[in-house]
């Protein structure tokens, strides 16, 4: 019964936040055609429910040059592919704006996994054991919250699995109150992505002694 409930719930909000927020999403369109050459969006292809593939929308954060379907992790140096302006709306998560479309087409869900690229395979492979694959993608999630761009792939395809095993209105409404805090505060936040958990462990090491 819930993903019924879960499923209005999503179009519901996603649709109001449209209408409120259709000012800011005029306002960014333009700042970004000024601040760099190429589109407004950003499409990229990503896994859905059920492993069925889908085009995910983000305000493009990085320059029109930077290499397709790769992982900012896995760029030798993310800093030269990121616009000025793509900095601050990746700090304070406004380029996953757009994904409000996607919720409202169906793709998505407001709380979920974060969809792997379509060739994430390590990451797709993880969260086969636990059946994170099988519901709808998020736009935030339980992973989020707990680390965000931290994480190493096996310990957030883990939390994505914890969120499947007690998915309900209670955990949703924890998992999005808790993406709030998460971005008020910046946590988790490292340019590069996935996999930078130890470099950050090694980091904070060093300046403590």
């Amino acid at each position: 019964m819930y993903p019924i409930v879960k499923r209005c719930i999503d179009f519901s909000l996603s649709f109001i936040a449209m209408i409120l927020l259709w000012p800011i999403f005029l306002i960014l369109a333009a700042i970004i055609k000024i601040d760099s050459k190429g589109p407004v969006f950003f499409r990229q292809k990503r896994m859905g429910k059920n492993k069925k593939y889908f085009y995910i929308l983000k305000f493009r954060t990085m320059r029109t040059d930077t290499p397709s379907d790769m992982p900012t992790h896995m760029l030798k140096d993310p800093d030269l592919f990121i616009t000025k302006l793509g900095k601050f709306l990746r700090k304070t998560s406004l380029d996953e704006l757009p994904q409000i479309i996607n919720i409202l087409k169906g793709e998505m869900s407001i709380i979920g996994p974060r969809p792997a690229l379509w060739n994430q395979y390590d990451l797709i492979e993880e969260r086969d054991k636990y059946g994170a694959n099988d519901i709808y993608p998020g736009l935030t999630g339980w992973a989020q919250i707990n680390g965000r761009d931290e994480l190493p792939i096996e310990v957030k395809a883990r939390l994505d699995g914890e969120y499947v095993r007690k998915i309900s209105f209670w955990m949703d409404v924890k998992c999005f109150f808790g993406t709030i805090l998460s971005v008020v505060k910046s946590d988790g936040v490292v340019e590069g992505g996935t996999g930078a958990w130890e470099e950050v462990s090694s980091s904070k090491e060093k300046i403590s002694k």
